[in-house]
């Protein structure tokens, strides 16, 4: 009986979404054009930190190479998106992440992901908000604050901020109502502040190639000593390192890379209008893509000027573009960068708040929230409730909490996302081809004939006997993918608790981290040879399975490098969703109801990855 229990509780945690062909259905309004989610995804993506980040990896972690930082971090950044794109292509619905984890991996995973998402957005939200609130008030003489501070100050600190911002909760608030309107006035609006943003970028560039002196990217000790005879009492200078182009080695390149990658976060955005855009299949997979290169060609640009400009152990890490203006002579500049700053903080702001509600609203229409966020405007197609409720939740934690402890929560929410969806497009691709097509390109479904009994050899695992993927290759594809996973975690957490320098010889790392290689090496030959499906995609993922897996590396390599307080408020957040999960959604999970009155329908018009079993058996 306790058996049968656990058995039937194991089937519930993987059972999966599964999805009917014709995606044009839709309770939302197809309004969002290619362009339209560009602009979203670049400004999301191109933040303020455009404006502040180049300075301070470039001062402490590289010196000149940032540019080959960014260039690493850019092509990192690329193999999620390139996840995300095939997705996009092959699943073209709102819920992004969440949504595929459901239709791939599970229902637990899949709630596991939209949580973290969840937060994740309403922290961007909040942090973003009081940065604008923050740059304005440094623009008007930091009036504001000072006010506040003398007549409403807050003394909780680590927990409340040190006074309640007024400003950052109203203008969460305004733009919950502009969100609310419609996608088309919220896309307006991101793609003339997304131009500006640019307009100015283009100006930094191009001012700072004129301006610029390309003996910056070649200083010398005695550069450094002529610089420290010429400071002030007020001014400082960071370390000189080598000098050179590369002044702080392969590791200061890999550290800044590292602090760069998270530049490039925000273009998953683009993967939750799924039910929005005119024709997903296609602009999703483009906008990811082009929003990715004109970002990557931002900072790339920018960091090139800034540190042409001015010595990279002069920059000022809190506004190196205004100080290195003022270096040059330039000193009126800083009002464009200004512009160019707020600009970048509102779209940014847009970008985290779009798609909160649309994730909030597929986990809620799915029935692992509560079905009142699911709620559609009839005359905006909006989801007004999940908009509104996330705007108010946003709005509070921006005037009240001190976000810095909680920016990095962002991250592990990102990663897991990150990482989800790589390990989903690689267990989908080898799969047995099962076709969803949309409504224009003629629905279709197809099963290719497959013996009906396999057995599993070790001849098999690396020649198997099929040229089209069957039940049993994709079963051997889900358990190599979990075992790989499982096992670049335990080597990122060996990489990052026991660290050794380049090129040294230590023994017991070697006996650890050898070994390691050798069993992902082979699982990834055993992947490797499995029939791929043969569907025609819009957009699929080159080389697999191999640019899934570093993706997959590099994101939990990241995660590892997270502190133990992060880890526990995960933990804790995670707390609170499993109990809302355990004690609401499984029940009410859409897919629970639909076991308990199964559809008169053939099991051919419904897309089925044939995981059920392997998962439950894995359980």
């Amino acid at each position: 009986m306790l058996w049968r229990a656990l058995r039937r509780l194991g089937q519930k945690l993987v059972r999966r979404r599964t999805l009917e062909p014709g995606v044009t259905e839709t309770r939302f309004a197809r309004c969002l054009s290619t362009l339209d989610l560009v602009a979203l995804g670049v400004g999301s993506t191109l933040g303020a930190g455009v404006y502040v980040l180049a300075g301070e990896v470039a001062k402490d972690k590289a010196g000149p190479s940032i540019v080959i930082c960014f260039f690493v971090a850019a092509l990192s950044s690329v193999l999620a998106g390139l996840c995300y794109a095939e997705f996009g292509a092959r699943v073209p619905r709102s819920g992004s992440a969440y949504l595929y984890s459901y239709v791939t991996v599970g229902e637990l995973w899949a709630f596991t992901t939209g949580w973290n998402l969840i937060l994740s957005y309403v922290i961007g939200t909040a942090s973003v908000a009081r940065a604008w609130s923050s740059a304005f008030d440094n623009l008007i003489g930091n009036h504001i604050s000072q006010t506040l501070q003398g007549s409403i100050a807050l003394h909780v600190p680590h927990v409340l901020a040190e006074y309640p911002d007024f400003f950052a909760m109203g203008l969460v608030l305004l733009l919950t109502g502009l969100l609310a309107l419609g996608a088309s006035e919220s896309a307006l609006v991101t793609k003339v502040f997304t131009v500006v943003n640019l307009l100015v970028l283009g100006f930094v560039i191009v001012s700072g190639f004129m301006k610029g002196d390309l003996h910056n990217w070649k200083l010398t000790e005695e550069d450094y000593k002529l610089a420290m005879s010429g400071l002030n009492d007020t001014d400082s200078l960071g370390p000189l390192g080598s000098g050179g182009f590369v002044p702080f080695g392969f590791e200061g390149i890999l550290r800044g890379a590292a602090t760069c990658f998270y530049a490039f976060v925000g273009f998953d955005c683009i993967a939750t209008t799924g039910e929005e855009a005119r024709s997903p299949q296609r602009s999703i997979p483009t906008g990811i893509v082009i929003s990715l290169l004109v970002c990557f060609l931002a900072y790339f640009g920018v960091s090139s000027a800034l540190t042409l400009m001015m010595p990279y152990y002069q920059l000022q890490p809190e506004s190196p573009l205004p100080e290195a203006f003022l270096h040059t002579g330039w000193a009126p500049a800083r009002y464009v960068v200004a512009i160019g700053s707020l600009c970048a903080l509102s779209t940014s702001l847009l970008g985290s708040m779009f798609p909160m509600p649309r994730v909030i609203y597929a986990m809620a229409e799915d029935g692992l929230l509560f079905r009142v966020l699911a709620r559609i405007h009839t005359g905006t197609h909006t989801p007004i409730v999940a908009t509104v409720v996330s705007g108010i939740i946003a709005a509070f934690m921006a005037f009240l909490f001190e976000l810095t402890d909680l920016v990095d929560l962002m991250s592990i929410g990102t990663l897991l996302a990150y990482s989800l969806v790589a390990i989903c497009v690689l267990i989908l691709r080898y799969q047995p081809d099962q076709e969803m097509r949309n409504e224009d390109d003629e629905v279709e479904l197809r099963e290719e004939e497959i013996p009906e009994a396999e057995k599993l050899t070790l001849q098999g695992l690396f020649c198997p006997p099929n040229s089209i993927p069957t039940p049993l290759s994709g079963q051997v594809v889900y358990v190599c993918s979990s075992l790989l996973a499982l096992l670049l975690t335990i080597l990122c957490l060996v990489l990052v608790w026991w660290p050794v320098p380049l090129l040294s010889v230590d023994p017991a790392w070697i006996a650890v981290v050898v070994p390691l290689l050798m069993l992902i090496t082979g699982i990834i030959g055993v992947i490797w040879r499995q029939p791929q499906s043969s569907i025609p995609l819009h957009f699929k993922v080159p080389a697999l399975p191999l640019l899934p897996l570093m993706s997959i590396f590099v994101n939990i390599y990241l995660m590892m490098q997270m502190t133990a307080g992060t880890w526990a408020r995960f933990g804790v957040w995670m707390l609170i969703g499993f109990t809302i999960y355990f004690t609401y959604g499984i029940q009410h999970s859409l897919e629970e109801v639909k076991s308990d009155h199964p559809p008169l329908k053939s099991r051919a018009q419904t897309v089925d990855l044939d995981l059920s079993s392997a998962c439950t058996r894995s359980i």
